[in-house]
C-alpha cells in the first residue's frame, strides 16, 4: 500500500479547490492519507515565498481572475474575498490533529470530510474556522467529538509545529502538497492531482 503524506493549511483557497478528490484517488488506488496542516507563512518565510499579500500586483491580480476560473471549472461555490479570511488556521489545524489521533485508535469519523469541510467553511461559508463554535460544529458534523476542540490542544500543537519542521525537511513549499512516502514524488497544487493518480498507478 502507497502512503501519501499531505501537507496543507485550511486558508488556502487552493487546498478548498482541490475538494475530495485526493480521498477518491486514494480509495481507488488503494493508499492512505495522512494529514499534516502547517502554518503556510512561516512555511513561505523558510523556502523563499511570500505572503499572498505581499506579492507583486500582478500576481494578485492573476490570482483574482484564475481563482474564480478554477472555482467555476470545478463547479464548486467560492466566493473570492470570504469575510474571515485572513483568520488564525491553527485551531482548526489543532482539531484536525486531535481527530487523525482519535481515529488512529479507532474513534472513528471522516478524516478527509473533516478537512474539506474546515476548507469549505473559510472559502464558502463565510465562517470563521478560528471560531470555536464552528471548530466543534465540523468535529460534530464528521462523526468526531467536538470536545476534541478543548482535548486535542496540546497534542495539536506540538504536532503542528512539527508538521512545519516535517515539511521544510522534506521539500515541502506551499499548499496543498503531496508526497508519496515510498518515491518520495511530489506534487504541489490541486492542478498536480491527476499526475498523482499517474503515479500511484505506475503511468
Amino acid at each position: 500500500m502507497a502512503h501519501i503524506d499531505y501537507f496543507f493549511t485550511v486558508i488556502s483557497p487552493w487546498t478548498y479547490l482541490a475538494g475530495n478528490r485526493l480521498e477518491e484517488i486514494a480509495a481507488r488506488q488503494g493508499a492512505s492519507v495522512e494529514y499534516h496542516p502547517l502554518d503556510v507563512i512561516a512555511l513561505f518565510a523558510r523556502t523563499g515565498g511570500t505572503a499572498p499579500a505581499a506579492r507583486h500586483p500582478s500576481r494578485q491580480e492573476y490570482r483574482a481572475q484564475d481563482l474564480p476560473r478554477w472555482a467555476a471549472k470545478l463547479g464548486m461555490p467560492f466566493n473570492l474575498k470570504p469575510a474571515h479570511v485572513p483568520t488564525n488556521p491553527a485551531p482548526a489545524a489543532y482539531a484536525i490533529i486531535a481527530a487523525q489521533a482519535a481515529a488512529a485508535k479507532g474513534a472513528g469519523g471522516d478524516l478527509g470530510g473533516l478537512v474539506q469541510g474546515f476548507l469549505r467553511a473559510a472559502w464558502a461559508e463565510q465562517k470563521d474556522v478560528a471560531d470555536d463554535a464552528v471548530i466543534r460544529e465540523q468535529l460534530a458534523a464528521h462523526g468526531f467529538d467536538p470536545e476534541l476542540a478543548d482535548s486535542g490542544l496540546f497534542i495539536g500543537a506540538e504536532t503542528y509545529a512539527r508538521n512545519l519542521e516535517k515539511a521544510v525537511e522534506r521539500g515541502v513549499f506551499g499548499s496543498p502538497f503531496y508526497i508519496v512516502r515510498e518515491t518520495d514524488a511530489r506534487f504541489w497544487g490541486q492542478d498536480r492531482l491527476e499526475m498523482l493518480e499517474d503515479h500511484l498507478a505506475g503511468l
